[in-house]
């Protein structure tokens, strides 16, 4: 069985736990209480292969940032939240893509940007096409989901799943490869 380790970033506020916690045990916690960080395991079938998803759940206050580093190292792939109904958590993206970025130096994204709460409509402060310009512009997938309405949030999961295990396997099959083959082209998706 293939362990895949996925970090959940963003900012405060923003839903991370509320969407690690409805994945994992399908329950959804209503109340904010601020994550230092939480660490969860799940066994998922995905494509006919069990898995074993090593996530976590980290803090998004500033005031913790230092420890992002080490974490952000460890892992292989990456949520990056934020709350459709608070933009400012919107603009804190661009941080944790750089930051990202910068520890990891991926030739390949196995980065997913999440907007969550999609459940409250009303309040909206983000708009989808903006998720979207800013995903196409860093070239990685972009969804929407809502914890409490359970809405994508497996299929984020899954896709990034997919993701890491694609760039795993190119990562394999390149270095079997004679060195005067050219790399491939990276495309990206939406998730929709």
């Amino acid at each position: 069985m293939t362990e895949y380790k996925i970090v959940v970033v963003g900012g405060g506020g923003v839903g991370k736990t509320a969407l690690t916690v409805q994945f994992v045990d399908q329950f959804f916690i209503q109340n904010y209480d601020p994550t230092i960080e939480d660490s969860y395991r799940k066994q998922v079938v995905v494509d006919e292969e069990t898995c074993l998803l090593d996530i976590l759940d980290t803090a998004g206050e500033d005031e913790y940032s230092a420890m992002r580093d080490s974490y952000i190292r460890e892992s292989e792939g990456f949520l990056i939240v934020y709350s459709i109904i608070h933009r400012a958590s919107f603009l804190k993206v661009q941080d944790f893509y750089g930051q990202i970025q910068i520890v990891k130096n991926f030739e390949e994204s196995r980065i997913i940007l999440v907007g969550n709460k999609n459940d409250l409509e009303e309040q909206r402060q983000v708009l989808v096409e903006e998720g979207k310009l800013y995903a196409n512009s860093i070239q990685i997938p972009f969804i929407e989901t809502s914890a409490k309405s359970k809405d994508n949030i497996q299929k984020a999961f899954f896709h990034l799943v997919r993701m890491i295990r694609k760039t795993k396997f190119t990562s394999e099959t390149e270095r079997q490869k004679p060195k005067t083959e050219k790399k491939k082209k990276r495309f990206f998706c939406q998730i929709l």
